[in-house]
């Protein structure tokens, strides 16, 4: 059983929110995108990343049938590649739009999106948002930003230092709609009793450290407490770009009715 919380706001610096959200508990999806290009087209990115991605793992649940996008991974489940396909399926649709429409033309967008399907929790993600797994207390990040800057960290031409202070942070290698395909990083966990998934745009990430971060989630026992809490702290560090986070808690199942009557069956046939 999962629980979650959501929250985005346009932050202290930026006038409008590029930043997007869904959530569809009743499939177990959870998606966010953080759109790039300027006056609306950023919000136009978004939206449609958002939409398209709901949309088809929607689609794809009521029709098992339907096609995928994109070759399918030896060795993932079929939630984590349907979870691929429909990223690849928003890059093409911010894509399309944004070349057949003069006004959103060089948008794009990031997009981050988990799944749950039983204990198997799909992670998928294009981009610099993040998803992190916070379980006994200590912070993991699930994906790795795909920017110049991280990249240059990863290969050793940058120290953690000039990383932070880089000008080049807004500089992503991969993003939805730039081109007609687009690669997408697939993996997945298997969820334990009590662990929370984090979702979350740069803007969070850019203002509070994984320590923060992890004394956040560690301290809310509540998603949506937590999910205000690490928007409201970012907003105090800075709030220079658009925040949005989504936390996701794994809830031990309660004992169920049967479980309880079963028991009462077992011992009312040894009392008689």
């Amino acid at each position: 059983m999962i629980k979650f919380g959501a929250r985005s706001d346009t932050g202290r610096v930026r006038e409008n929110n590029e930043d997007r959200y869904g959530a569809t508990p009743e499939i177990g999806l959870f998606v966010l995108s953080d759109g790039m290009g300027g006056m609306a087209s950023g919000e136009v990115a978004s939206r449609l990343a958002v939409d398209a991605i709901i949309e088809h793992c929607r689609t794809a649940a009521a029709n098992s049938s339907l096609p995928f996008l994109g070759d399918r991974r030896e060795g993932l489940s079929e939630a984590t590649n349907r979870l691929g396909s429909a990223i690849r399926v928003a890059n093409r649709a911010i894509y399309h739009r944004a070349h057949e429409d003069s006004e959103h033309q060089g948008m794009g967008a990031t997009a981050v999106a988990v799944r749950f399907a039983g204990d198997r929790v799909s992670i998928a993600h294009a981009g610099d948002s993040r998803a992190y797994l916070l379980r006994g207390g200590k912070l993991e990040q699930l994906t790795s930003d795909h920017s110049f800057v991280a990249e240059s960290l990863r290969r050793g031409m940058m120290t953690a230092q000039e990383a932070a202070e880089s000008k080049l942070q807004n500089v992503l290698l991969r993003a939805l709609g730039i081109e007609p395909d687009v690669e997408v990083d697939l993996r997945e966990e298997i969820a334990s009793d009590g662990d929370v998934f984090l979702l979350c745009s740069d803007g969070l990430t850019r203002e509070l450290s994984d320590a923060q971060i992890t004394a956040i989630l560690n301290d809310s026992g509540d998603p949506r407490e937590a999910a205000g809490r690490l928007v409201e702290f970012a907003n105090q560090a800075g709030g220079g770009d658009n925040i949005t986070a989504i936390v996701i808690r794994n809830v031990a199942k309660p004992k169920g009715a049967f479980s309880v009557f079963s028991c009462l069956g077992r011992w009312f046939m040894i009392l008689s």
